[in-house]
């Protein structure tokens, strides 16, 4: 039988087997010099090596599958799709229960049984309140009308349509046919509200899954959801692999978000593994998002996808006003224009909230001495060390790739003259001076630095729901599936960095951020507004963000991506690389990309020169990139496998550290 064991190789291993034993279950297997439990992938085995010259297994550790056969299938292919080994990949899937073989091992055991059994049928606690609108019953029926196999749909809602009242009745109505539901959300921590709320509605039937709990909570979690203790499975892109037998839906939150790609290790993408997941499992799977991904509205074009809309806002709440505030025009005070601090003062006698936006964290981006031209770098990365601490107390300077500080120097090291300008206007530094301008008010700050402690941050969030924070000042964590009733202003104070980088989906996720912070602003009956600084205000994207317009932000960027043949019109795969030696992990690549052949022959896939990465040097490793891309997938898979044999292959690989990142969503 072939067995997946938790070893960076990519192919499982063959063993023979006198027990009975069936695809799913976990084995302890000899392997070199160790012990480890693997997983049971394939009988009879794969290979054509004859059973004499097989390794036994030692023991068979389960008496049923831990894994169903859907969720194995999908295991084993995004192995292969995402180029991964498949023992690491079930080992993600199977938290703790893989690797290292426990001291005593019970032969036909079975430890991941709930301790107490799952009983009763699913009864909600009470109707969805307000009652559903039109669009939100519609899409729910639309839902309903696919139960029993495959359907893909797309809910695209304007900010604070009830995308959420619809995934609840979704998920209440599949568990009323005895099924059960998988919801993801991109981060547990900035979503709680979408956790109570389905446990107000579902009761105790949900159980929150993500990688931020402790290794016993989050065995035990898995283990009751294997168990059928939870008739719903809501968590972050691990739970895509939670063992919910008897699926009845799956539903993805904001499904446009790049946290829902893991970014190390195995890059697999948990909302496209949630569409496979779904077509395996035979259900209807839900896409939502205010700001729908390039991918989903080309799949939605081609019809591999039915659109669900809900064009305005619950009850007598509308989109807010979108102001650009031209700073060619205006002075700043504190990195603040007159029309929004004017509007903020209003925000303040009328006992509203208002929130200030800028994607910087620290108080001030760059060091710089106003005599020479001389600005604090990192020493490891290719980036400026952030300022952080207060204008009276500089705590250090900070670089945000490789978190490497320093205190700040009094003169300058380059020239020694004392003109040392903190330039930028960080979160820290917006903080501050909010406090010095509006004394009476309660300023809550939430970024990074500010929640680092447990529960730092359902506390900070507590406060600005209940109206206790009168000025919420912070970062992307503020700008997505919060609902803040008294919240009437948001401002934007640096929009246009945003505009400039070398990653082609940066005009996409900003675009998508904009709009999403701006839906935080008039959620209730109070009307909403938002004001963006920016030094180009006739910006034809920032035109089409005033006007809500993202319908016409999508067209123009598809046909773009189009002219240019990037995705979602082609398929991009990365093989990176890097060292501490200057050059190595470039020359590395050249090599590969030599012994691989060339580009693959008459199926379009197209193999690139390799180049520097764009953040050249980060962590104190030089990196360089090799680029993949191709038409079609199965062309790219299998030219990849070529081009890992040839980079295995390399001498240099055992100096060089290299990973293949498939479908990359940050090209940096």
């Amino acid at each position: 039988m072939r067995v997946a064991v938790p070893v960076p190789v990519r192919s499982g291993f063959d063993y023979r087997c006198e027990a009975p034993v069936a695809p799913g279950c976990r084995v302890l297997v000899p392997h070199g010099q160790r012990r480890l439990v693997g997983l049971v992938t394939e009988l009879p085995a794969a290979g054509a090596v004859p059973a004499a010259r097989l390794k036994s297994v030692e023991a068979v550790m389960d008496r049923a599958p831990l894994v169903s056969a859907p969720l194995l299938q999908l295991l084993l292919w995004a192995a292969d799709y995402y180029q991964h080994p498949v023992g690491e990949v079930c080992k993600a899937a199977l938290p703790g229960l893989l690797g290292t073989a426990p001291r005593t091992v019970s032969p036909s055991s079975d430890p991941e049984s709930p301790s107490s059994d799952p009983e009763s049928p699913f009864s909600p606690r009470k109707p969805p309140s307000p009652p559903l609108s039109a669009p939100q019953r519609t899409a729910v029926d639309e839902i309903n009308r696919a139960a029993g196999g495959f359907a893909g749909f797309v809910l695209h809602g304007v900010t604070g349509s009830g995308k959420t009242e619809v995934y609840i009745a979704a998920a209440a109505d599949a568990l009323r046919r005895g099924r059960r539901a998988l919801v993801l959300v991109p981060e547990i921590g900035l979503t709680p509200q979408i956790v109570a709320r389905f446990q107000k509605s579902l009761g105790g039937a949900v159980g929150v899954f993500h990688s931020a709990l402790r290794p016993a909570e989050r065995r035990d979690t898995w283990r009751k959801l294997r168990g059928g203790f939870f008739h719903v499975a809501l968590g972050t892109r691990s739970a895509v692999f939670a063992p919910v037998d008897k699926l009845g839906v799956i539903i993805v939150d904001e499904e446009h978000d790049s946290s829902y790609k893991q970014q190390e290790g195995f890059r697999y993408h948990a909302r496209d593994l949630a569409v496979l997941r779904a077509r395996l499992e035979n259900v209807p799977v839900m896409l939502g998002s205010a700001t729908p991904s390039l991918e989903t509205l080309l799949n939605v074009r081609q019809k591999k996808y039915r659109a669900l809309h809900l064009p305005a806002r619950i009850g007598a709440a509308k989109l807010p006003r979108i102001a650009l505030l031209d700073l060619r025009k205006l002075p700043l005070v504190d990195g603040l224009t007159p029309p929004l601090a004017d509007a903020m003062e209003q925000r303040l006698r009328r006992g509203e909230q208002s929130l200030l936006f800028a994607n910087r964290r620290g108080f001030a981006p760059v060091l710089l001495c106003t005599a020479c031209g001389w600005q604090a770098r990192c020493d490891s990365c290719d980036a400026r060390l952030v300022l952080h601490g207060t204008r009276a107390r500089n705590d250090k300077l900070a670089c945000h790739h490789c978190g490497a500080g320093r205190a700040p120097p009094d003169l300058c090291p380059q020239c020694g003259a004392p003109e040392l300008r903190r330039i930028g206007h960080g979160t820290q530094r917006l903080e501050e001076s909010l406090r010095k301008r509006f004394p009476a008010a309660v300023v809550e700050r939430i970024d990074r630095d500010s929640v680092r402690k447990r529960g730092a941050l359902a506390e900070k969030l507590k406060r600005a729901q209940s109206g206790a924070a009168n000025i919420l000042v912070g970062t992307r964590m503020l700008g997505k599936g919060h609902d803040f009733p008294r919240l009437t202003l948001v401002g934007v104070v640096d929009v246009d960095r945003g505009f400039y980088s070398a990653d082609f989906r940066a005009l996409e996720t900003q675009v998508q951020q904009l709009l999403q912070v701006a839906g935080r602003a008039g959620r209730a009956e109070a009307p909403g507004e938002v004001m963006i600084q920016t030094v180009f205000p006739d910006n034809p994207v920032l035109q089409l963000i005033a006007r809500h317009d993202f319908n016409g932000f999508a067209e123009q960027a598809l046909a773009e991506r189009e002219s240019a043949g990037f995705p979602p019109y082609r398929h991009f795969a990365l093989l990176r690389a890097e060292s501490e030696t200057p050059g190595a992990a470039l020359a590395f690549l050249a090599q590969v990309k030599k012994n691989a052949g060339g580009e693959g022959e008459g199926d379009g896939v197209a193999l690139m020169d390799p180049v520097p990465s764009p953040m050249e040097k980060r962590r104190g490793r030089h990196r360089a990139q090799l680029l993949v891309q191709s038409p079609r997938r199965k062309p790219l898979g299998d030219f990849l496998r070529r081009l890992i044999r040839a980079a295995e292959s390399r001498r240099a690989a055992r100096k060089v550290r290299w990973s293949v990142d498939v479908d990359p969503m940050e090209m940096l």
